[in-house]
Parts: structure tokens; C-alpha cells; sequence
């Protein structure tokens, strides 16, 4: 039976191709959140973070009790060391929302997109600061400019990309977390002990906001309230198209198809939104894309050479 280089044992290329179908529509429902964030305005960043931390609760409870994972989410609560890395994910990926959302509702989405080209690049330095990683000579390179793209743009427009540095380096400790975690966790039952970890804030933000008379939950009209509660169902969705679609192909495939979030991103921005994009922004992301060609170059060497050793093993036992 032929197999798809890098592919999970026991998959064909029929499972491979739905499982790509499932990772780009997860990759373009991310990249389709500005619109809907957008949407939810007058609702400031805190009340859509803490609109779709408790909807999304709600979401994974239901699918968690249909799907019989409940026994999955005790487990994980109750082992200290992975609770203690979830708690970590949890507080890293509320950032990661909260910074989101502001980014959209100011009129950033074009930096926020330039956060999200940016995370393979942190991701690498993150294992090097925080792991002990060794870089191969490109990954070096990628790293060196990703520092350059941030120093361009901090000197052409007068002020650091704190909005991409904070996406970039959150979602990178958000994956190390979620690592930390376990790769066996069903995603599912990771998102669901995230969010109950951030409910009680969550419910407390959301009563004062509402006593407060600053919450538009029932205040603007009825497609308001539903988008709301929607945000439950926008946060789960793409995260479970991931989940199989990660099951399914190769990580080189999940890898190269992450890039269609941020690309949407920058194109929305542009092109509906009408952001500007100044030279100096424009020359950033020129070095993170060389730093990503970088990196993808990098990242196809090492799998071919894995894909060959295996090959070269196999033949030396005589399997």
C-alpha cells in the first residue's frame, strides 16, 4: 500500500485529501475573523473575549458530552503537572483573543496579520530561549530576520509592532503549552479544561460589564445578540477541522497550509477594510516572507532526509 510521505501510518490518499480540505477551511475560517469581529462592534475587545470564552464553554461542554469525552477532561484537570501547563495555555490564548479582537476593532488588522506570519519564526526561537534548541543554519537565518523585519518597521513608522510582537510571541507560548499538555489530549478536551479554567473570570467580567451598563449583549438588537453567541461556535469549529485534519496529512501539508490565515488577514485588511500599508510595513513583511521561504526550505530538507533514513532503515533490516 503506498503511503503519503510524513502522513499518519494507515492513511490514503483519499484520507489525505479530505483531511487538506478540512485544514484549509479551518485555515480560512481563522482567516476570515476580522469580518466577523468586525461585525460585533459596538462590543469592545473585553466583551467579545469574555462573550466567546463562556460561549465557547458552552460549545465544548455540549460536543464534549456528545462525543464522550468528559472522562478525557477530568483526566487532564486532575493531573497537576498538564492542568498547570493548561492553565498556562489558557491565560496565553485569552491574550492571544483579547489582542485579537482590539487589533480588528482598531483598525490593525494588517499588523495583526503581520503577528501571524511572524509565529513560525518566534516558535523557533522560543525552542532555542526556552528549550535549549540547536538551530540548523537557516533556521538561524529566519530567526535573524524576523529580527530585522521588527527593527524596519519600528524605525519607519516611530513605534515598535507591539500588536504583532504580542500575537506572535503568545500564540508561540500558547503552542509550547498546549505541547506541554500532550499531543495525544484530544483538542477538544484541551479547549474545553482552557475554557472552564477561564470561565469564573470570564462570568465576573461580563456581570460587571452588564451592571455597569457598559455590555451590548441585549442593547443594539437581535443579530447583535447572535453573533455574540456565535463567537462559541466560530472559536470551536475551525479548532476541530484542525484537529482532523491533523490527523490526516503530513505535517509539511499543515505547515505550508497555516499561511493562508495570515495572507487572508492581509488581503482583508487591504482590500475591504482599507487599511494603509506604509513602505516601511511593506519592507517587514517582504523579510519575514524571505524568512519564511526560509524556513519552509528548511523544514522540506529535514523531511526528506527523515523520509530517506526511514527508507535506508527499512532496507537495511529487510522489511
Amino acid at each position: 500500500m503506498t503511503t503519503v510521505e510524513g502522513a499518519p501510518a494507515g492513511r490514503g490518499a483519499a484520507d489525505v485529501r479530505r483531511g487538506t480540505l478540512m485544514g484549509v477551511g479551518a485555515y480560512t475560517l481563522w482567516g476570515s475573523f476580522p469580518l466577523y469581529f468586525a461585525a460585533l462592534a459596538p462590543a469592545g475587545a473585553v466583551e467579545v473575549l469574555v462573550h466567546r470564552v463562556l460561549w465557547a464553554l458552552l460549545a465544548c461542554l455540549v460536543l464534549t458530552l456528545a462525543l464522550r469525552q468528559l472522562g478525557a477532561v477530568r483526566g487532564l484537570l486532575a493531573d497537576r503537572r498538564r492542568a498547570g501547563w493548561l492553565l498556562a495555555a489558557a491565560a496565553t490564548i485569552a491574550l492571544n483573543w483579547g489582542v485579537y479582537v482590539y487589533a480588528v476593532q482598531s483598525g490593525n488588522v494588517v499588523e495583526a496579520s503581520l503577528g501571524y506570519f511572524a509565529n513560525p519564526v518566534v516558535t523557533v526561537l522560543l525552542g532555542v530561549l526556552l528549550l535549549g534548541e540547536r538551530l540548523r543554519p537557516l533556521q538561524w537565518a529566519a530567526v535573524v530576520l524576523g529580527g530585522l523585519s521588527v527593527a524596519v518597521i519600528s524605525v519607519g513608522e516611530g513605534r515598535l509592532p507591539w500588536i504583532a510582537l504580542v500575537l506572535a510571541a503568545s500564540f508561540g507560548v500558547y503552542g509550547l503549552a498546549k505541547n506541554r499538555v500532550g499531543r495525544r489530549t484530544p483538542a477538544l478536551a484541551s479547549l474545553t479544561g482552557e475554557t472552564l479554567l477561564l470561565a469564573p473570570l470570564a462570568l465576573a467580567a461580563l456581570v460587571a460589564l452588564e451592571v455597569t451598563g457598559r455590555g451590548t449583549f441585549t442593547a443594539v438588537g437581535p443579530l447583535h445578540t447572535a453573533l455574540l453567541v456565535g463567537t462559541g461556535v466560530v472559536t470551536v469549529l475551525p479548532l476541530l477541522l484542525f484537529g482532523a485534519a491533523a490527523r490526516r496529512v503530513p505535517l509539511t501539508t499543515i505547515g505550508l497550509l497555516q499561511y493562508l490565515t495570515p495572507v487572508l488577514q492581509l488581503l482583508l485588511g487591504v482590500l475591504v477594510l482599507g487599511e494603509d500599508v506604509t513602505s516601511a510595513r511593506w519592507a517587514g513583511f517582504a523579510l519575514v516572507w524571505l524568512a519564511l521561504l526560509l524556513l519552509t526550505t528548511d523544514t522540506l530538507r529535514a523531511a526528506r532526509h527523515r523520509a530517506t533514513l526511514s527508507r535506508s532503515t527499512l532496507s537495511a533490516t529487510g522489511v
